[in-house]
């Protein structure tokens, strides 16, 4: 199969779809890859280091896209690369589709195959493609959190951890999973007081048993959220419905009422954010202040980590590259039950029961595109 890597070009991002070393693996089981110069420079890699991993460079993206058969990527495509989509081409990146109108239409009208690094499962009811990154940004979320706490930054001048005679800040996270637990393990090596709040009674059992009593736990109900979130330094919204939209369990009326330099870090920024108050920013222009909380909800956030997380998610997505090249996506979903949760789009049609659910667009099974 052809594989295409186009350079990402949402602002401030700068993962790449392969690092050299899954080209080199792709070219060994007989592929061919072509990858857009420049595509590894965020991460160290020039267009040298490609070459000699077997793929050959394209200088801008309209070759990539006039080429290859598949384009694996790491954001969702931008207007521009949508306009460049061919019917029939397999699309391998994060979609998010549940919070972007635009491109799930933009998408069914290039007909293209898309399947959504998101949603893709694993036996374990988990989601190993979407775990990398959940986990970066559960660990930046507390440094970013604890530096806009700071006075400069606008926040209410509390250091995360304290010091002896002064009391810790008090960090909440809404979500225990993924990146709920990897924001309480930082947050608790900073020594801050932390609360996790979450749904299932399962998964704050776990979350005792992995951490004791360093971690509070509390039941989700809407009296919890609100009296933590209003006694909280830092609360970070971990909250994931996968393929669906975030609900909004922080209302404006609660986020008025916190203390002023408050902050709010929200993770589920991609699929619309779990604060009544988030909007999406960029790197560029991560924070801003609303009812005299700061706000911080960029919407790429392990982008800032470009090295490491490029690295984390290829690990991840490799043997499904590899799976759909060597299979075609037929058969490559017909064999994987959770590679077929992937498919959101074939076709000119919604193929993901959420995001046909959350825009009123008819839904066409996995199932029944595969035949």
């Amino acid at each position: 199969m052809r594989v295409g890597v186009p350079r990402e070009i949402k602002p401030s991002e700068f993962r790449v779809g392969l690092v050299p070393a899954s080209v080199r693996e792709l070219v060994h089981h007989g592929h061919e890859v072509m990858v857009e110069t420049g595509a590894g420079w965020g991460i160290g890699f020039e267009d040298s280091a490609y070459e000699v991993a077997g793929a050959a460079i394209a200088l801008d993206a309209a070759a990539v896209f006039d080429w290859a058969e598949m384009i694996v990527k790491v954001k969702e495509p931008q207007p521009p690369e949508i306009a460049r989509l061919k019917p029939g081409q397999i699309l391998f990146t994060y979609l998010h589709l549940a919070a972007d109108r635009p491109q799930t239409l933009g998408l069914v009208r290039a007909r293209v195959t898309a399947i959504a690094y998101e949603t893709v499962t694993d036996a374990r009811g988990g989601l190993p493609l979407l775990a990398p990154m959940s986990e970066v940004a559960g660990r930046m979320s507390v440094q970013v959190g604890a530096h806009c706490l700071e006075e400069p930054q606008g926040g209410a001048g509390i250091l995360l951890g304290g010091v002896p005679g002064v009391a810790a800040a008090k960090v909440v996270i809404i979500g225990g999973g993924v990146a709920g637990t990897n924001a309480a393990r930082v947050a608790m090596g900073f020594e801050a007081h932390v609360t996790v709040i979450d749904k299932s009674l399962p998964r704050l059992y776990e979350l005792d048993m992995q951490f004791g009593s360093q971690l509070h736990t509390l039941f989700a109900t809407v009296d919890s959220i609100e009296n933590e979130v209003l006694s909280a330094d830092l609360v970070i919204g971990a909250v994931l419905v996968p393929g669906a939209a975030a609900p909004k369990l922080v209302s404006r009326e609660i986020v008025r009422r916190m203390r002023r330099g408050s902050v709010l870090v929200d993770i589920a920024i991609d699929q619309g954010g779990c604060f009544a108050t988030s909007r999406a920013t960029t790197h560029a222009a991560p924070t801003y202040v609303e009812e005299g909380v700061i706000h911080y909800c960029v919407a790429n956030m392990p982008g800032a980590v470009p090295r490491t997380s490029t690295f984390a998610l290829n690990n991840a997505t490799l043997p499904f590259v590899l799976a759909i090249a060597r299979k075609g996506w037929r058969r490559a979903l017909a064999d994987d039950p959770h590679l077929r949760h992937g498919l959101n789009i074939h076709d000119g049609a919604v193929t993901c029961e959420a995001v046909a659910a959350e825009f009123s667009l008819p839904l066409r099974t996995p199932e029944s595109v595969i035949g």
